[in-house]
């Protein structure tokens, strides 16, 4: 039986105003939802679009879980989960998806 990949993730507008954090199967085709305007309506109203840091996780328990725990953190701890892997706070869709 092959493991499924679960994708905790957090994106932002193009001016790193709002940020969002979700949990998904399918990274490349949720950053597609989300910038076609397919998805949440906070998504749509605050035009989510870059996606600025992911982590991966081998279970969907494990994923929720973390997800979680990154939704209720302060916005500060969030910046610094970003900056320990993004600093420039750059779209690494195309980097990593592409």
């Amino acid at each position: 039986m092959s493991e499924r990949q679960y994708f905790i993730y957090i994106m932002t507008t193009m001016m790193n105003t709002v940020l969002y954090t979700g949990v998904t199967n399918d990274l490349r085709r949720r950053v597609f939802e989300h910038r076609s305007g397919k998805g949440r309506n906070f998504t749509n109203r605050y035009k989510v679009y870059k996606l600025v840091y992911y982590e991966t996780g081998s279970s969907i328990d494990a994923a929720l879980t973390r997800e979680k725990q990154i939704k209720g953190g302060s916005r500060g701890k969030k910046i610094e989960l970003i900056k320990s892997i993004n600093p420039n706070w750059e779209d690494i869709f195309d980097k990593y998806f592409e």
